[in-house]
């Protein structure tokens, strides 16, 4: 196996695909992350098998001689959040737009064979149709949403205009090990966990109905890597969910049933930015990438549980 460089690589979901490279067996390994939402600590034990740079993607002179001859560049380095998009614009448009823009030159310039960008499912917006296809009319309803799509945009521009191997995929609400739930934006189910361990109610923001595709971060994992080597599939875009939908409310529920507890939740006003329903119709990626999600809702919440847990001591 050749070079592999994965930006945001000591991300949350950065670092679950660096590991998932080194059990395929990859033997060089760069990680590029500028340590603003990532940690060292999510690469504590396999920090001797990579070769980790602090970079940040929006200076081309800094990653351009790291992404030099990369046979694939999984792209999913960004400030992933569609709050802070909102409350403070600038510095996720630098990084999720100008960023990926400078990843994209660099490997073009560099002799990448392929990038596998992360983009995201907030693309579709708000439509009420369910489940979201890849041929459905984009309709972001956040600067976040725009922002991975205008990425989505550039990749494809640069396999048809100077022939890099691009694949989008449109990440699902993922959750797992390593999601930081200390941040007002951090991802909802993180912050489920940490709420039933310490036994208090959490906050839910709407009525508790709105759903989401949520995936384990080993799923999108492993969908990741079979996007690496899939043929002919370059320039094209993929949901990578894994087909269900689940409320806020359900989620919590199942977290009380696994614990035997009943705690009920508090509410808040709706979020700015955020849309009703998510679902993946995953039949293309399913067909081309060959995409197979493992683990169920109960499964996934019961291995971040057991994480959360033994990280705490």
């Amino acid at each position: 196996m050749g070079k592999y460089v994965v930006t945001g690589g000591a991300g949350f979901i950065g670092s679950a695909l660096v590991r998932g490279l080194l059990a395929a067996g990859a033997r060089h390994v760069v990680v590029i992350d500028n340590l603003l939402t990532g940690k060292e600590k999510n690469l504590e034990e396999v920090r001797s098998q990579i070769d980790f740079q602090r970079a940040d993607i929006r200076d081309y002179a800094a990653i351009a001689p790291l992404i030099q001859g990369a046979e694939v560049v999984f792209h999913l380095a960004a400030i992933p959040s569609v709050p802070r998009s909102i409350e403070d614009p600038v510095p996720s448009h630098e990084v999720n737009v100008d960023g990926t823009f400078q990843v994209l030159r660099a490997s073009a310039a560099g002799g990448a064979g392929r990038v596998v960008y992360a983009a995201s499912s907030s693309a579709y917006g708000g439509s009420e149709i369910l489940p979201k296809v890849e041929t459905m009319a984009p309709a972001p309803q956040s600067p976040y949403a725009a922002q991975k799509l205008a990425g989505e945009y550039y990749a494809q521009v640069f396999y048809r205009c100077f022939g890099l191997e691009t694949v989008s995929l449109r990440y699902f609400n993922v959750y797992g090990p390593r999601q930081d739930p200390t941040s007002p934006y951090s991802g909802v189910i993180s912050l489920f966990i940490k709420a039933i361990t310490e036994r208090r109610a959490p906050v839910i923001f709407g009525d508790g109905e709105q759903s989401r595709d949520f995936t384990y971060v080993e799923d999108v994992v492993d969908v990741t890597l079979k996007a690496a080597r899939a043929r002919g599939v370059a320039g094209k875009v993929y949901n990578a969910g894994n087909g269900n939908r689940y409320t806020l409310k359900q989620v919590w529920q199942t977290l009380e049933r696994i614990e035997g507890v009943e705690i009920a939740p508090a509410y808040g006003p709706p979020r700015a930015g955020d849309v009703r329903h998510s679902q993946a119709d995953v039949t293309a990626a399913v067909r081309d990438l060959g995409l197979e999600p493992r683990f169920s809702l109960e499964e996934g919440l019961r291995r971040t549980l057991g994480w959360w847990r033994a990280e705490r001591g």
